[in-house]
């Protein structure tokens, strides 16, 4: 059964608009925060990030960006995606593959993918993206380059000396964040935000929290954007 106002194809389009009120309207709302747990390697979420961007502005909310490991969210509750995986010449995975590319097609992203580092071992990057966590900006910025580097420009973010390079042409000091993210608090972290992520349902990358009612909704992917938007709507609306 279909949640109000969520029908038919079109409605990424009609999503859209949710936001547009006349300026005299007495509508007053919160700005809401939801989160974005991330890995960097996955080209679904290099797609989300990218197109959850316009979101903010049309939908009036914030984003608190989540670093985890996706791997270990797979190895923990999702063994299937590897099994998938193994099986390149499923009609599914052809599929999948074509939707990648028409998907980065309609948002304006150059995806060069797989590169000859593809699968990227993301523990690294990842750990580095933990230890800026606390600064979301610096985080928002370091992700949105890594996932250019990685997916546009073929970049081997998992070789220690490219990516502290990588980092170093950020602003950054990746030395620095190198010697850091092999202390154990920072694997600690890595490793908790994805134990909290997969508590709260988690499956894959990217995982997007949206508060709603009492609790929460997770959406999953770049196809479900229009969901994240509709939610947030949604829970204004029931909230008054």
């Amino acid at each position: 059964m279909n949640e109000p106002g969520l029908s038919g194809p079109g409605f990424f389009i009609r999503s859209r608009g949710l936001a547009s009120r006349p300026a005299s309207s007495s509508y007053v709302h919160m700005t809401d925060t939801i989160e974005f747990f991330f890995d960097v390697s996955s080209p679904w979420t290099y797609l989300a990030f990218h197109n959850i961007q316009p979101m903010m502005a049309e939908h009036d909310f914030d984003i608190r960006w989540r670093p985890f490991l996706v791997g270990g969210v797979h190895n923990a509750v999702n063994p299937s995606v590897a099994e998938a995986r193994a099986n390149t010449d499923s009609p599914k995975f052809r599929q999948v593959g074509r939707s990648l590319y028409d998907w980065a097609a309609l948002s304006g992203v150059t995806m060069n993918f797989p590169s000859e580092h593809h699968p990227l071992r993301s523990v690294h990057l990842m750990r580095f993206c933990c230890l800026l966590e606390a600064d979301q900006a610096a985080l928002f910025q370091f992700a949105r380059a890594g996932f250019e580097a990685y997916f546009t420009d073929q970049t081997n973010l998992d070789d220690p000396e490219t990516l502290v390079a990588f980092s170093d042409q950020q602003g950054l000091n990746g030395a620095d964040l190198w010697q850091r993210s092999q202390d154990q608090a920072c694997k600690d972290k890595l490793r908790a935000n994805t134990d909290e992520a997969i508590a709260r349902g988690a499956y894959g990358s990217p995982s997007i929290f949206v508060p709603f009612g009492d609790g929460e909704r997770l959406y999953f992917g770049n196809d479900q954007l229009p969901l994240v938007a509709w939610a947030i709507e949604e829970n204004r609306k029931r909230r008054g």
